[in-house]
C-alpha cells in the first residue's frame, strides 16, 4: 500500500518535471493509455480451477491457457495478482478481438524455466497487457516471449503492451519470426537479455511497430555478471531466406523509444539492421524515428545504429546524446559475407551531441569516427539538416568513410544544451515495493522522466526541414514545424 506521502512525492516530482520544460504544445496524443475492457469478462486466479470454475470472479479459472480456450470472441481475460509458472501458449484467433490483461499493472507475473509466452498457431487480434514476464532460474531454455508464424500468415494483429519484460538467461527477451505480420510492441520496459542475443529479434516478418518502450541493461542490480557479450537491443533481419513468405523483413517501424545504459559487446549497438551476411537485403523499408539514445555508460559499443545489407532505411528526428564510447558515434553501415551493397539510407533532422568532446577519441580506437562506412559498401544515401556537436571540438571526418558531416548541405554545428545523463537511474522493477528504482510507479512515468530530464534541448533549434514529416514526437506531440531531434520544440 502506498502512503499519502509517497503519492505526494510522486506529484511533486511530476510537477517539477513539467516546469522544467521551456516549450509548449498545442496538440498532443495521449499514448500508452490502458486498453478498454471488451464485452465478456473471464477471471484467472491462483486459487481458481479450470474444470470446476466458470471464469467468474467468484469461480475463476486457474490458467490463462484454459481461459483463452473458453473465451468467446470480443472478450477480456483478467488475471489477478500472483506468480503464474509454466509456459502460456496463445494459439487461438479472434475476429472481434481478445484483451488479456493483468488486473493491476505488473502484479500478475508470468515465469518459467524455458519459454514463458508463446504466440503461435492461429493467434490473431489479441492485446496482451500489464504483466511482468521473466525467466524463473539461471539454467533455462531459450527466449521469454516468441511470436512464431511457422512460415505461414496465421499469426497476425497481436499487441504486447505495458509489460515489464526482463532477465532472459538464455537467448532473446522477445523473438518475432517466421512469417508473423502486423505486430505492435508498445509501452513496455525491457532489460537484461541473454548473451549473444537481443531485447527484440525481428526476423523475416512484416508490418512490425516497436514504439514508446524503455530499453536498457543493468545486470548488477539483478545479481548478474556483466559479460560484455550481449547483442543489440533491437535487431531487424532475415535469417531463413525463402523458408517463409518474406524475403527480408519488411515495413518495420521503431518509433519514440528510449535507449540507454549499454552493457553489451563492443561489436554491437542499440539498433542493428541486418546481421547474418545473407545474399539478399535482410530488411527493406525500415523507419527509425523520434527515438532518444543516451550515452550514460562507460562500456564501449560499436555504434548506436548500424546497417548491414539493407535498403530503404530512414533514420530521422532522433536524438543521440552523451558520453558514448564507440568506434562510430553516429552509425556504421557495412556489408558482411554475401550482403548486397546497402542502398537508399537516409539521415535527417537528427541531433548527434557529445558534450564531452570525446567523439573521435574512443577508449580502444583513438581514431574512431563520426561514422564508419566504406565507399564500396553503400550506394545512395542522404544526410540533411542535422545538428552536430562535439563539445566545441571538430566533428571527426575521414577520407576513407563514405559519409561525413561535409555531406550534409544544411549541417548545424552547435550545442543543443541537453542535460548530462551521468546521474540517470536505471528503473529496475522492485517487486517488494511495487515501484521502479527511480521512484516511478508506471513504465510511462519512467519513460517521461528520462525524456524530460535527459532529452530536452535548452537551446532553440527551430531548423525547419525541407522534408515534410507528419508524425508524433517522442512525447506524443503532433509535429507541425518538423524541427530537429526527438522532441518538437516551439
Amino acid at each position: 500500500m502506498h502512503t499519502t506521502t509517497e503519492y505526494l512525492n510522486r506529484y511533486i516530482i511530476f510537477i517539477s518535471l513539467l516546469l522544467s520544460i521551456s516549450h509548449s504544445h498545442a496538440t498532443a496524443v495521449e499514448l500508452c493509455k490502458s486498453s478498454p475492457m471488451k464485452g465478456n469478462q473471464y477471471f484467472v486466479s491462483l486459487v481458481g480451477h479450470d474444470y470446476k470454475g466458470d471464469g467468474s470472479r467468484l469461480r475463476p479459472y486457474r490458467t490463462i491457457d484454459y481461459a483463452i480456450y473458453m473465451a468467446k470472441d470480443d472478450s477480456t481475460i483478467i488475471v489477478t495478482p500472483g506468480t503464474y509458472k509454466g509456459e502460456t501458449r496463445i494459439k487461438k484467433g479472434f475476429k472481434k478481438g481478445l484483451l488479456l490483461k493483468s488486473e493491476f499493472p505488473y502484479l500478475a507475473k508470468l515465469t518459467n524455466n524455458s519459454r514463458v509466452l508463446a504466440i503461435v498457431g492461429n493467434a490473431s487480434n489479441i492485446i496482451i497487457e500489464g504483466f511482468e514476464i521473466t525467466h524463473s532460474s539461471k539454467k533455462t531454455g531459450p527466449v521469454l516471449i516468441q511470436f512464431d508464424g511457422y512460415a505461414t500468415d496465421k499469426v497476425h494483429h497481436v499487441t504486447l503492451r505495458n509489460s515489464i519484460i526482463h532477465n532472459s538467461f538464455n537467448n532473446d527477451l522477445v523473438k518475432i519470426n517466421n512469417g508473423v505480420e502486423d505486430i505492435k510492441i508498445e509501452c513496455n520496459m525491457f532489460y537484461n537479455q541473454g548473451d549473444s542475443d537481443e531485447h527484440i529479434d525481428i526476423n523475416s516478418v512484416k508490418n512490425i511497430t516497436v514504439s514508446d518502450n524503455v530499453f536498457f541493461n543493468d545486470f548488477k542490480k539483478n545479481n548478474r555478471k556483466i559479460s560484455l557479450e550481449t547483442s543489440s537491443y533491437i535487431v531487424i533481419k532475415d535469417s531463413n531466406s525463402n523458408e517463409d513468405q518474406f524475403l527480408g523483413s519488411q515495413n518495420i517501424n521503431v518509433l519514440r523509444n528510449v535507449f540507454f545504459n549499454w552493457q553489451g559487446s563492443r561489436g554491437q549497438g542499440f539498433v542493428l539492421i541486418g546481421e547474418d551476411g545473407k545474399p539478399y537485403f535482410e530488411a527493406n523499408n525500415v523507419t527509425i524515428a523520434n527515438n532518444l539514445m543516451i550515452g550514460n555508460s562507460p562500456i564501449e559499443m560499436r555504434s548506436p545504429f548500424g546497417v548491414k545489407g539493407a535498403q530503404n532505411i530512414q533514420f530521422y528526428h532522433n536524438t543521440i546524446v552523451g558520453d558514448l564510447p564507440s568506434q562510430a558515434f553516429a552509425f556504421r553501415i557495412n556489408t558482411e559475407k554475401n550482403n548486397p551493397v546497402n542502398n537508399n539510407i537516409s539521415f535527417y533532422n537528427n541531433i548527434w551531441s557529445d558534450p564531452f568532446s570525446t567523439m573521435g577519441q574512443g577508449p580502444t580506437d583513438k581514431n574512431n569516427d563520426f561514422s564508419d562506412t566504406l565507399h564500396y559498401q553503400l550506394d545512395s544515401f542522404t544526410l540533411h539538416n542535422n545538428v552536430y556537436w562535439n563539445g566545441g571540438s571538430d566533428i571527426p571526418s575521414s577520407f576513407f568513410d563514405r559519409v561525413n558531416i561535409d555531406d550534409d548541405p544544411s549541417a548545424h554545428i552547435m550545442d543543443p544544451k541537453i542535460s548530462s545523463s551521468h546521474a540517470l537511474i536505471t528503473p529496475i522493477w522492485k517487486e517488494d515495493t511495487q515501484n521502479f528504482d527511480d521512484n516511478s510507479y508506471s513504465i510511462r512515468d519512467a519513460f517521461k522522466k528520462i525524456v524530460l530530464l535527459y532529452g530536452i534541448p535548452k537551446q532553440k533549434l527551430n531548423f525547419k526541414s525541407t522534408t515534410p514529416i507528419t508524425t508524433l514526437d517522442i512525447l506524443g506531440n503532433i509535429r507541425k514545424k518538423s524541427t530537429v531531434g526527438a522532441v518538437e520544440l516551439d
